[in-house]
């Protein structure tokens, strides 16, 4: 492999985990979201990634990361007897997101550690193209 291939599949699990950021980051802003109808709901989100192999050429096989997409999570929405609430439907009932917040931190805090692994493998891929550039004085 390449020695400059490294950066390409770093800065894609940078790309991915910069996305799991965001919509971990979205998740968290909507947790007190209110609706008066489930159609409305926020609904949390979560990024799905799979490998992909670039095998272009044989001896330089590299795998990185891509977004497969976004798909909204089947957990069943909160429902709240609220009549007061100025959102509430006819029956006084407020809907908020399905948002589960130790989840959310977890995921969070998984992401950005990845984030900085990824940044950790920059580095040492770095001071190794600038220890092969020195080699020769």
């Amino acid at each position: 492999m390449s020695m400059f291939r490294v950066f390409d599949t770093i800065g894609s699990a940078m790309s991915a985990q910069t996305l799991r950021l965001n919509t971990t980051a979205s998740n968290m802003a909507n947790v007190d979201s209110v609706s008066s109808s489930i159609d409305q709901t926020y609904r949390a989100r979560h990024p799905v990634f799979a490998a992909v192999f670039d095998q272009s050429r044989l001896d330089d096989a590299t795998v990185g990361v891509e977004v497969k997409g976004i798909v909204e999570s089947q957990a069943p929405l909160r429902q709240v007897y609220n009549p007061d609430h100025p959102m509430a439907d006819d029956n006084g009932n407020i809907f908020m997101p399905n948002v589960n917040v130790v989840e959310e931190m977890a995921n969070m805090m998984s992401a950005s550690r990845s984030y900085q692994s990824s940044i950790e493998v920059a580095n040492v891929a770095k001071q190794l193209a600038m220890r092969v550039l020195t080699m020769g004085q």
